[in-house]
């Protein structure tokens, strides 16, 4: 008799599971119990659940891109997985074979447990799922291997140079060369550079405001980048700090990926990606001394297991940097 699967259960949880067939054989039962879904049929499904859990939590309280990429979870990995089951009769070795099945690929595997978990906690409340039963507790996540890329000094300034050189020389616009090193002064999200209205700017204050953030509304306190965006033309008519070409619309992420490419070739930064710039920023503030509560604030990071990522680059050289601040 198959006890379970390898790979997915460990050596103690074989172990009980053998000895609960052993005792059934024992007291005369079946070895195998009738499986939950069978005792369990006609109660809400799986697919069930995720229509609920994308009609009332996804589509009403998270942002378009965060939407696209929970339905790609729950369309490509969960529903053809777990789809037609029964809520109840999933449970941890159902999971953990979901989970084991997206092995190869640990961030997508890792996702999609976390949004499963979510999933079944909303529907708690919604009646859908039997309270303090979550079957994805305890999977143990894979380890993810995040690519790190940080700008150092020289870098940043070669870039600013080609920056300036770009924009005399008439080969970038001011609007992309300005959203860039606004990403370089700030750390700020790409999607939150471009959605900057002239509202949000605060010349006096050297403020800029976020109304509408991934973590919520926040205020960025950054008197340089403020000055950076006083030299900038205001199109009239037009509300948007980078204006695009539609006459109201604003420069879009597209047109800022392609902006990037002719400055991060020619300032031979080549494996550098324009996210990089924010990573760069966390690392410069990390070396500089600041705290990582402090600089999750400063990104915008809800969760300080977010921030603690960057906890190792203390190692990066911290009193170069802190001696070239002072100088």
């Amino acid at each position: 008799m198959a006890v379970g699967r390898h790979g997915v259960l460990n050596a103690d949880e074989t172990r009980q599971r053998a000895a609960l067939i052993v005792m059934r054989i024992k007291a005369g039962e079946d070895p195998v119990p009738l499986p939950l879904a069978a005792r369990v049929r006609g109660g809400p499904t799986v697919a069930d659940l995720a229509a609920r859990y994308l009609a009332d939590h996804v589509e009403v309280r998270l942002k378009p891109g965060t939407r696209a990429k929970l339905r790609g979870i729950i369309d490509n990995h969960i529903l053809p997985a777990l789809g037609r089951l029964p809520v109840e009769a999933v449970g941890r070795r159902q999971v953990a074979e979901l989970h084991h099945g997206l092995s190869d690929r640990p961030v997508a595997a890792n996702r999609a447990v976390k949004t499963l978990a979510h999933m079944y906690r909303l529907g708690e409340g919604w009646g859908l799922a039997p309270a303090g039963c979550n079957p994805c507790r305890s999977i143990e996540k894979y380890p993810e291997r995040g690519r790190e890329r940080f700008l150092t000094d020289a870098e940043f300034a070669r870039l600013g140079r080609v920056l300036d050189e770009a924009v005399d020389g008439g080969t970038a616009s001011p609007v992309a060369a300005a959203s860039i090193r606004l990403l370089m002064l700030t750390g700020c999200r790409k999607g939150e550079v471009l959605a900057f209205r002239w509202m949000d700017v605060d010349l006096d204050a050297g403020e800029l405001r976020l109304p509408d953030a991934k973590s919520g509304p926040r205020a960025v306190q950054q008197p340089p980048a403020v000055r950076l965006l006083e030299a900038l033309p205001r199109r009239a008519g037009n509300p948007w700090v980078f204006p695009g070409r539609a006459p109201d619309g604003h420069y879009s992420a597209g047109a800022l990926d392609y902006a990037w490419q002719a400055p991060r070739e020619a300032a031979k930064l080549e494996d550098v990606r324009i996210h990089d710039l924010r990573h760069s920023f966390a690392s410069r503030a990390l070396a500089l001394g600041e705290t990582l509560p402090v600089i999750g604030k400063l990104l915008g990071h809800n969760d300080i297991e977010t921030t603690a990522r960057y906890a190792h680059l203390e190692r990066f050289h911290p009193n170069r940097i802190r001696a070239s601040h002072r100088s």
